[in-house]
């Protein structure tokens, strides 16, 4: 496996364990991180992913619920949810990444972890975020 996958992998489950106690704190990523002790070589990607997802977790939230029709957001499973955070995060500024790389991790990582039906449900909404973000790229051009 790959250290961006093991990046990804890490990010989910620290953004499960903000979610499931609600602190976003550092101090919160520091205990995370001591517990589960990610290896050197993921940390750098593992930070920015975590990081970033939280700087832009609004603006992200707002776009899964845009196309998760009949889903609000706080019934989405943490694990989908948290992966499609950190893919939207990836489409929207890491712009080395291509879209279908991170929607293709965020499938992977979904069927992973979470249940059988998570990697369909997360390739369609990511799918639609994808149009509608190259879309914006095509009209910024």
């Amino acid at each position: 496996m790959g250290t961006r996958r093991q990046s990804r992998e890490f990010a989910m489950q620290a953004l499960f364990d903000i979610d499931m106690n609600n602190d976003d704190s550092t101090v919160r990523f520091d205990f995370f991180c001591r517990n589960f002790d990610p290896p050197r070589t993921v940390m750098p990607f593992l930070k920015k992913l975590f990081k970033g997802v939280l700087a832009h977790k609004a603006e992200i939230d707002l776009l899964i619920d845009r196309f998760s029709s009949n889903w609000k957001l706080d019934r989405i499973s943490c694990v989908d949810r948290n992966v499609m955070r950190i893919a939207i995060y990836e489409m929207l500024h890491c712009s080395d990444i291509p879209a279908k790389v991170s929607i293709n991790e965020a499938i992977d990582v979904g069927k992973r972890f979470g249940t059988d039906e998570s990697g369909a449900f997360i390739n369609g909404i990511l799918d639609s975020i994808r149009k509608l973000v190259e879309k914006k790229e095509d009209t910024d051009e």
